[in-house]
């Protein structure tokens, strides 16, 4: 494929990165309106949570795919059927009427939003000049880190004044941008394409496996875990798949999943860091405005801007890491990043409830500055010494790794965070007593302003819940900070040089 200059680059870029912009919009728009949809469709706001869990598990589901149909259909072709059919899909989420119609919408739109992220990896990387490769990466990196982080602030603001639906309906002018500028730009440099049957086996024990696996974490609280026989029932198909999986792709031919890419250290010692990574930082990017809304009254909106500021960073410094990432060791850069996302969660974790929205501004902000610094070098880390043919099975598969972390820390942290609460509930109880002296003191001064027991004694039920909440909130980012402060060390394993398609990261 010729490498693109002048106008046609900038174009490809801006018609490409809008595409990814849309993409990784739609794993974060929607966190802030998951009590609003959950209360207009009449469940609970863990309910909601499947409006972000069924879009990631099914993005995740056909990324390992990316590869096959690339080579089967060719990498334009791809995107822009996928990027056309992204759009379709939602447009009717934005026109469902039910919890179940959204999900099976927001389904099909992960399924076509699964191969637009790992090829357009490869369309600006294969269309960019040799010297400005690691600043193609930067750019996407860039776009990437910008959606979800927009995307609260997008949400928050179309809830709160327009309606729901319109979070969906935004990327029809998008999408259509996009598919319309990369065909009319690359249709003429499509890749070469090759007929090779599909791995029918490994799909079916791909999907049905992590599909059973993310319905057992959904909905494993509200069963009781292993107490419920379909529980037990999902964790035994899950478990039996998913062990099938990895035998059967050993040794098939052409394999939907290729395992051989875990041979590689790099890809591997990336691919982990990334994944757990994202998992950390996606949960708690869900629980944050979870918390916000439904325990400290914040509306979506000032949820959304309360949160956002950890974008502004990375769109300055975005770029300018993409183009140093050849001068300096790729695993400094990663580190700091680590370190910087592990310092903001501790420091989350001594919030009180009397927290401003300053505070919690300033401590989203400053985690801006690990945002680049984590996704861009290790990018580029996992992709390190394959070869062109290899880059879009490879980022097929980190991404498919990437995204399931990313949903399966949604559900975890969620229940993490509820379990907690109930834990902190409990304690927090067992030491208030009628006979205690400020509980005695308490309830004088609110039957002093003239409330009924019953008044009373809901008014300290909702001051303890809050609390519990907080204590809880404060948990979850003790978590993420440790599993930051692993990672930090993780990344050290990977080895140098960092050199992917012939050319060092980063010239």
């Amino acid at each position: 494929m010729a490498c693109l200059r002048g106008f046609q680059l900038i174009l490809l870029t801006l018609s490409v990165s809008l595409g990814i912009f849309m993409n990784v919009l739609d794993t974060s728009i929607a966190n802030v309106a998951i009590p609003t949809i959950a209360g207009n469709m009449g469940v609970s706001a863990d309910e909601g949570t499947w409006v972000i869990t069924s879009f990631t598990v099914s993005m995740a589901i056909v990324l390992p795919l990316t590869g096959w149909l690339a080579k089967r259909f060719g990498e334009v072709r791809l995107y822009v059927v996928c990027t056309f059919l992204f759009t379709i899909a939602s447009l009717l989420c934005g026109l469902s009427t039910s919890l179940p119609m959204l999900i099976v919408f927001r389904v099909l739109q992960g399924l076509f939003a699964g191969p637009m992220i790992p090829l357009s990896q490869s369309l600006l990387l294969y269309n960019y000049p040799p010297e400005k490769k690691g600043l193609a990466t930067g750019i996407w990196a860039m776009v990437a880190v910008a959606a979800p982080v927009l995307g609260p602030i997008l949400g928050g603001y179309i809830t709160d004044n327009i309606t729901w639906p319109w979070i969906f309906y935004i990327n029809l002018p998008v999408g259509l941008f996009s598919a319309y500028f990369t065909w009319k730009i690359l249709h003429k440099n499509e890749t070469p394409t090759v007929k090779i049957p599909i791995d029918y086996i490994g799909l079916i024990l791909l999907a049905l496996g992590i599909g059973c696996l993310q319905i057992l974490l959904d909905k494993g609280k509200d069963l009781d875990w292993f107490d419920s026989p379909f529980i037990i029932t999902l964790a035994v198909i899950s478990t039996v798949s998913l062990t099938y999986l990895i035998a059967w792709e050993l040794t098939e031919k052409y394999p939907i999943v290729d395992l051989t890419l875990f041979k590689l250290r790099n890809f591997t010692i990336g691919t982990i860091a990334i994944s757990f990574g994202y998992m950390t930082f996606f949960g708690s990017v869900v629980i944050l405005p979870l918390w916000l809304q439904t325990q400290m009254n914040y509306t979506p909106t000032w949820a959304g801007l309360a949160t956002a500021p950890i974008g502004l960073i990375p769109l300055v410094l975005s770029p300018i890491i993409g183009k140093v990432m050849g001068k300096i060791d790729l695993r400094i850069i990663s580190s700091f990043g680590f370190f910087t996302f592990a310092y903001c969660s501790f420091w989350i974790a001594f919030f009180n409830t009397n927290v401003t929205v300053e505070d919690i501004a300033l401590a989203r902000f400053i985690q801006g500055l690990g945002v680049p610094c984590f996704f861009i070098p290790i990018i580029s880390i996992l992709l390190s010494g394959l070869p062109p043919d290899r880059i879009a099975s490879a980022a097929g598969l980190s991404n498919f790794t990437r995204i399931l972390a990313g949903s399966f820390g949604t559900s975890i942290f969620v229940t993490l965070w509820s379990n907690r609460e109930s834990v902190h509930q409990s304690k927090l109880v067992e030491n208030l007593t009628t006979y205690h002296p400020q509980m005695i003191e308490t309830i004088d001064k609110l039957q002093g302003l003239g409330l009924t027991d019953n008044e009373t004694f809901a008014r300290i039920q909702a001051v303890i819940v809050n609390q519990s909440y907080m204590l809880a909130t404060n948990d979850v980012f003790w978590v993420c900070g440790f599993i930051f402060m692993i990672l930090f060390g993780l990344i050290w394993f990977a080895k140098p040089p960092f050199i992917a398609q012939g050319n060092a990261v980063g010239e």
